[in-house]
């Protein structure tokens, strides 16, 4: 456990201001395609059933567009960014390797490398944390009680 509060205390001393911002857009990003999934759920049962990893369709959907939503929307916020991005590594590990590597690594498969770059990232934030423009950096003031 020391490990993961020395990570913790570098991500939190180690952090610029335009940082907070790609964690913005990242949210952002994360959450549109979320409610792109909402509008057209078939296209993600399609891109599960395609894949070869055997996961029970119905399930698996739901966690994908939960997921892109609730977690792309806590890193709006800079709430919860290290849990959130936890949540989010499954998907993308899916989308790199089991959806879109099967159209190959081609320049033209932007999917593919927006997927890996976003895998990295979310990587990253889970190192980083939250920032100095977050719900978790306001909550840590002086004078708001948390209840944990």
């Amino acid at each position: 456990m020391n490990l993961i509060h020395r990570i913790e205390h570098w991500g939190n001393v180690h952090h610029p201001q335009w940082i907070d911002y790609l964690r913005i857009a990242l949210g952002i990003m994360i959450f549109a395609k979320g409610v792109t999934f909402v509008n057209d759920r078939q296209v993600v049962e399609h891109m599960i059933e395609q894949s070869s990893f055997h996961l029970s369709v119905w399930g698996a959907v739901h966690y994908v567009v939960f997921t892109h939503l609730v977690g792309g929307l806590f890193l709006i916020l800079g709430f919860l960014t290290r849990l959130a991005s936890l949540l989010l590594l499954p998907v993308l590990v899916g989308a790199v390797f089991f959806v879109n590597i099967t159209n190959g690594f081609s320049y033209v498969n932007s999917e593919l490398w927006l997927s890996i770059v976003v895998f990295f990232l979310l990587i990253f934030f889970m190192v980083m944390g939250s920032g100095k423009y977050s719900l978790d950096n306001m909550m840590n003031k002086p004078g708001y009680k948390r209840d944990i």
